[in-house]
């Protein structure tokens, strides 16, 4: 097909690259704008528009998606767009654009999880799974029929991080059937229902210091859902007059224990094992299994903490 791909993050690449694998012709790419990124904060074009360019697409880089923007979708004459993490919306007179209007690949079951950060939010929330809705866009938040739906399960060992790259995987590999479905003239769509709808808002830095009131199983799933970013954190140190700064310690992976609660205040050190660093909770166990000091890098606990002297020690 004739289409045009709308994405900017590193999430959206897969699409790019298995759309173009897949022999379609790919006559425009929008991304966002270069940015400002690393240390001497150079302009730097966006995962998706430096991709493009290897391919040798043409790329745009609108700022907002007017009168003149739209004409230069209009001439591209697309027979679809294809949208993933884009980061503009998207005016009722751009979606109208494309012969058979534009896809979006959603990282969630919709309805469940519209919105800004849905990879995030379904690991804390504890679900049992996820997966990507191919979605019919529409002026709305992510309330366009749904076109194709495929899920992924969630356990204790993932990570916003890990997931993202199956869910970006999967996300290439739907659209490409989505693709050949609609040609084939076999691609129905679903109204999304009513029941079941939640919103994923996006991920601030002040919900990433760890409360050490919630139960292990929660601040657990905090951890690996703050993975990669924000990342969760606490200090370490005592507090008061006359005490050094406290440390600020992140968390990158973690899992609960259970087990009855103990007497000691949550955030204390348990122990250090081959298997990570045991805190206390309110209810249990927390088993830190990878952690970053200031300065350094993030490494499995067992290995931080073999030196380090955390006996009778308190995270706050």
């Amino acid at each position: 097909m004739r289409l045009i791909f709308a994405g900017t993050p590193e999430f959206a690449v897969p699409a790019l690259d298995a759309l173009h694998a897949a022999g379609h012709e790919i006559v425009a790419v929008l991304s966002q704008p270069d940015r400002p990124a690393g240390r001497g904060q150079k302009l730097t074009a966006s995962p998706v528009a430096r991709r493009a360019e290897a391919l040798g697409l043409t790329v745009h880089k609108f700022l907002k998606l007017d009168a003149d923007a739209r004409a230069v979708l209009a001439a591209a004459a697309p027979d679809i767009m294809v949208v993933v993490a884009y980061g503009l919306i998207l005016p009722q007179a751009a979606l109208d654009i494309p012969t058979h209007g534009c896809l979006n690949i959603h990282a969630s079951l919709l309805p469940r999880w519209r919105g800004a950060a849905p990879i995030a939010r379904a690991i804390e929330a504890g679900d049992a799974e996820t997966g990507v809705t191919i979605m019919q866009m529409e002026a709305g938040l992510d309330t366009g029929p749904m076109r194709l739906i495929e899920r992924v399960a969630i356990d204790a060992t993932t990570t916003a991080a890990s997931l993202h790259d199956a869910l970006c995987a999967l996300g290439g590999r739907l659209i490409v059937e989505a693709l050949a479905r609609l040609e084939a003239g076999n691609l129905p769509a679903t109204v999304q229902p009513e029941a079941g709808v939640t919103y994923a808002k996006k991920l601030s830095k002040d919900e990433a210091r760890i409360d050490w009131t919630r139960p292990a199983a929660e601040i657990a799933r905090r951890i690996r859902a703050f993975n990669p970013a924000p990342v969760a954190w606490c200090e370490l140190g005592e507090t008061g007059a006359g005490a050094a700064a406290p440390e600020r310690i992140r968390f990158w992976n973690a899992r609960a224990l259970a087990v009855s609660a103990n007497a000691e205040p949550p955030g204390s050190v348990l122990a250090v094992d081959s298997h990570g660093l045991h805190l206390a909770t309110v209810d249990g166990v927390l088993v830190v299994t990878e952690l970053q000091k200031p300065g350094g890098k993030a490494l499995p606990a067992s290995l931080v903490c073999r030196d380090w002297k955390l006996a009778g020690q308190r995270f706050r």
